[in-house]
């Protein structure tokens, strides 16, 4: 017996059918039944072991050819990681966390249908792993292939962070002439239940039926497999941890929908358009020293000391942009303004929707006049981004822009149905 063997345990209360999966566990054999799940067996229970089949060999394929087609615009498809350039090995049981694009290719031969494709792996790694280093990395490479003459990009991305990447994105890249759509799966490719073809689909017939240029991210719109949303790169989170629908717009209007059967794109609100003949210029730099701190309650002023050799700070505050201040937490009123007026210092609200307001309460308009800067209507995230981002392109102004809208990270007015009661 080994992994990869489908193989009948014969337990002392059961017969269980499935595929050995690899573990480091001596006590217990994990096997993956035919119903898709995982399961441990205790080896003291297992009473005999029968191998059905043997695992195969794996036969190495013949990398796809990707044909050019003539009148049919380039989409440049370029491949970071995360569970879009994902597959499962069904003879282990286990996540391939590399898939080459041109397996992407073969698994979606639609794209070919509506646009010369170019492919390639830019990194393999897991989105939480993302450092700013890596943000420029990307930058770097779209500005090579707006330079080949492409029509769009696509960035295959893991979900935890591409609101991330999507923010830094908007504020290193200037003058951007074409669109640069983030797209990312729930679920790895190749299973039944995966969203990635929707996605890619949809962001490339937008890419290839509209004028619109800018960073955006394409996903689901609901649980529906009919239309994807293209979602705003600086206002846009990941609001559910496995729902294909997870990403919706903060503070704002999704861009677009597209309905890729029909392919039908219906806009909801103003954009830039596209235009070739921009000159991209890119300011990748961005400072290492930069947190977030998520306020909560039994909090001491130590927390926030800790703080006190970093470059920049957002605060994550409750409601309107609230920390613990009163009689007993006077210390960690002193710690923040002490630090105000040492770095920038940011307050945003861990709602998520809706506007910091500092002006409200006595103690946060003590907070204001010490210097903290309120995050407007922007997301932890996004502040987090244009802080580090400021801090090194424009260093004698990050206290007046921080409150400014630079690339359309600010909303000076929210509108009802900028929430989402609705959907949830």
């Amino acid at each position: 017996m080994k992994t990869g063997d489908f193989a009948k345990v014969i337990t002392k209360d059961q017969e269980l059918s499935g595929i050995i999966m690899p573990n480091s566990n001596n006590k217990t054999l994990f096997l993956k039944l035919e119903n898709g799940y995982n399961i441990g067996i205790n080896r003291k229970n297992i009473k005999k072991i029968n191998v059905l089949n043997m695992k195969k060999e794996t036969v190495k394929k013949e990398k796809v050819e990707i044909k050019s087609k003539k009148n049919l615009p380039v989409i440049s498809l370029l491949h970071t990681g995360g569970t879009i350039s994902s597959r499962i090995d069904y003879s282990t049981g286990a996540v391939m966390p590399a898939i080459t694009p041109e397996e992407l290719i073969e698994m979606f031969p639609e794209l070919q249908e509506i646009a010369n494709i170019k492919s390639r792996l830019l990194s393999n790694i897991a989105s939480e792993d993302l450092r700013f280093g890596d943000y420029k990395i990307i930058a770097k490479e779209i500005e090579k292939e707006i330079r080949s003459g492409v029509d769009g990009i696509i960035i295959g991305h893991g979900t935890d962070t591409m609101h991330y990447t999507s923010a830094a994105l908007s504020f290193i890249l200037e003058d951007l002439g074409i669109p640069v759509i983030l797209v990312g799966a729930q679920r790895s490719s190749d299973r039944g239940s995966s969203d990635a073809f929707l996605n890619l689909l949809s962001a490339a017939i937008f890419i290839t039926k509209t004028d619109f240029s800018g960073i955006c991210i394409c996903m689901h719109e609901n649980l529906n497999d009919k239309n994807c949303l293209i979602l705003p790169g600086l206002k846009t989170r990941k609001m559910h941890t496995s729902r294909r629908d997870a990403f919706k717009a903060i503070n704002d209007d999704a861009i677009a929908l597209v309905n890729p059967e029909n392919k039908k794109i219906d806009f909801f609100k103003h954009y830039n358009k596209k235009d070739k003949s921009k000159k991209l210029k890119i300011y990748p730099d961005m400072e290492e020293k930069v947190a977030i701190i998520r306020t909560h309650t039994n909090m001491s002023e130590k927390q926030f000391e800790f703080y006190k050799d970093y470059k920049g700070l957002i605060i994550e505050g409750t409601g309107l942009g609230h920390i613990p201040g009163g009689k007993n937490n006077q210390k960690i009123v002193d710690v923040v303004k002490k630090l105000a007026k040492k770095i920038p210092v940011v307050m945003t609200s861990q709602c998520v929707f809706g506007r910091v307001n500092m002006n409200v309460y006595s103690p946060q308009k003590i907070l204001l006049d010490s210097g903290v800067i309120p995050g407007n209507d922007m997301t932890s995230e996004t502040a987090f981004i244009k802080l580090a981002w400021l801090l090194k392109n424009k260093k004698t102004k990050v206290r007046e822009l921080m409150t400014e809208n630079l690339k359309g990270e600010i909303n000076q007015r929210l509108k009802e149905r900028h929430y989402i009661e609705d959907e949830f």
